[in-house]
């Protein structure tokens, strides 16, 4: 909400302020440069045919510029160099009241110019519509190399290629995954995990006997009953 206020108000002071200089230039252009200058000499203004020149120019020009909002920034620098000149040479020593000749016109300009330069011209302008595209356009190749850059490749399980993230089959975001069934019906060598105590083979818990009768109970042949032992 600030920032929209601000905005706002830089339109209203940059359009105000550009009509100002644009009607002070003009009336220079109407004048002639010769007159002008004539007029800067008569104030003691140095070189007063290139301080004419740049006034004319810099206020007309200047002005549209500022009230359509490009190259802000700039244009406040030299409008307000030509401001500072008029204080100086013309107004300074004269009192504040511009009726009697005084500063306080040209201070004011001169004020103004100094917020733009400072702060800029806001976002109503060709600066802001310019600035947010480039901006726009930067962040969307940022994200666009963000994609590229962190997008991960899926192992192809088929053929045991490495992912984006150097493992092998190890998914799309380097974790485990599930060991591949063998398809000759064995079970798939599952490492052991470290640190996991080594399991001993079962024994079986049959004897010879008992094997021979469930051979022959497979068999179909009567089993042998063993003897009991003599007492």
């Amino acid at each position: 909400m600030k920032r929209v206020l601000f905005d706002i108000a830089a339109l209203i002071a940059r359009v105000i302020t550009g009509v100002i200089f644009v009607a002070h230039g003009w009336q220079k252009w109407q004048g002639g440069h010769s007159a002008i200058a004539s007029g800067f000499g008569e104030m003691g203004i140095p070189m007063p045919e290139l301080a004419a020149g740049y006034a004319m120019v810099v206020e007309l020009i200047g002005g549209v510029l500022l009230i359509i909002g490009l190259a802000v920034r700039p244009v406040a620098l030299l409008l307000l160099v030509n401001m500072l000149g008029a204080i100086i040479f013309a107004h300074w020593g004269k009192g504040v009241f511009v009726g009697e000749g005084g500063w306080e016109f040209a201070a004011a300009l001169a004020a103004l110019c100094l917020l733009f330069l400072a702060l800029g011209g806001g976002r109503i302008g060709i600066d802001g519509i310019l600035s947010s595209m480039f901006r726009r356009r930067h962040e969307r190749r940022a994200a666009e190399e963000d994609l590229v850059s962190y997008r991960p490749n899926r192992t192809d399980t088929t053929t045991g290629t490495t992912g984006s993230y150097g493992g092998t089959d190890t998914g799309s975001y380097g974790g485990p995954t599930t060991p591949a069934r063998s398809t000759t019906g064995e079970p798939p060598d599952v490492p052991r995990q470290p640190g996991a105590p080594q399991q001993e083979p079962r024994q079986s818990r049959l004897n010879d006997e008992d094997m021979r009768e469930i051979d022959s109970l497979v068999a179909d042949e009567p089993p042998q009953h063993r003897k009991p032992p003599n007492r």
